[in-house]
């Protein structure tokens, strides 16, 4: 969790505090994260297909990994995780009801107060975060919710990782590519500089790609409540974290709708759910 949260604190760094352009630095993440768990799933050639990755996951990957940079050139870092972690979390919830699962009362109450949380965060007002980059970032926490239900049918967690971070590779370098033109053409500076790059690359070799390789290695030990409830940490580190090293403040917007999500999702994961398997739409060999 605090490899999740310091990717938040990682791209505030490289963009607020060292200007660093988004696209920039989704790409030398995601091509970081590849080389590293290259080196660590080197020589395991005998895995199934199915355990090598794809490109739609690959695809929702750098969606998450685009969309979170570029969201987070305008978003605090407890503002951008909160409405990531929210959305991640609804986008799963909704993954269930799709397959027919059932909510009690309870849950559904759950849900409805986290919708509320982010209504209340994002209607008009003097701290309102900006509306644009809040919805790239709701894309981002979508694209990775959808990544994590398909993370959770595959096969060895770091030799899918790897090459979902690999595949990811030929989009990121396509939109580096389109954003240094088009950013060329409108005089915005696109430089980036040796602590920025190291700073992209923390962010992909190890909070990246060896924390999620962590993650889905421990994930099948962990009950589907305990994992979810675990996550729940994630807004509140990442919040700390832009306190104590980047001079952020909480907003009483910020904080009162922090409740209202993460009490919600709280109230879903908590309650007793009906003891009844799901039907997945979704299996690893497609």
């Amino acid at each position: 969790m605090i490899a999740f949260a310091g990717n938040s604190i990682l791209c505030r760094l490289a963009l607020d505090t060292y200007s660093m352009d988004p696209a920039s630095f989704t790409s030398i993440r995601l091509i970081s994260g590849a080389l590293a768990l290259w080196v660590l799933t080197f020589g395991k050639n005998n895995s199934s297909k199915k355990d090598k990755g794809n490109w739609f996951s690959a695809f929702a990957l750098f969606t998450y990994a685009a969309c979170f940079s570029f969201a987070y050139v305008n978003l605090s870092t407890a503002m951008g995780a909160l409405l990531l972690f929210g959305a991640v979390q609804i986008t799963m919830i909704s993954y269930s009801i799709l397959n027919r699962e059932t909510l009690s009362s309870w849950q559904a109450t759950g849900l409805v107060l986290s919708i509320t949380g982010f209504g209340y965060l994002l209607i008009p007002g003097l701290t309102a975060p900006p509306l644009i980059a809040s919805s790239i970032m709701i894309i981002s926490g979508v694209a990775w919710g959808i990544y994590s239900v398909r993370g959770k049918a595959s096969g060895n967690p770091a030799i899918v990782t790897a090459g979902n971070f690999l595949r990811s590779i030929p989009f990121a370098i396509t939109l580096s590519i389109l954003s240094f033109t088009i950013f060329q053409q409108r005089e915005i500076n696109t430089d980036f500089t040796i602590p920025t790059s190291l700073i992209a690359i923390i962010s992909g070799a190890i909070t990246s790609g060896l924390g999620y390789t962590l993650w889905y290695r421990v994930l099948p030990s962990l009950s589907s409540t305990a994992a979810a409830s675990i996550q729940l940490s994630i807004p509140v580190l990442a919040a700390f974290g832009g306190i104590l090293f980047l001079n952020e403040s909480m907003s009483l917007r910020l904080g009162i709708a922090s409740l209202a999500i993460l009490g919600g999702v709280a109230i879903v994961i908590m309650s007793k759910k009906p003891a009844r398997p799901t039907k997945l739409f979704y299996r690893p060999s497609e």
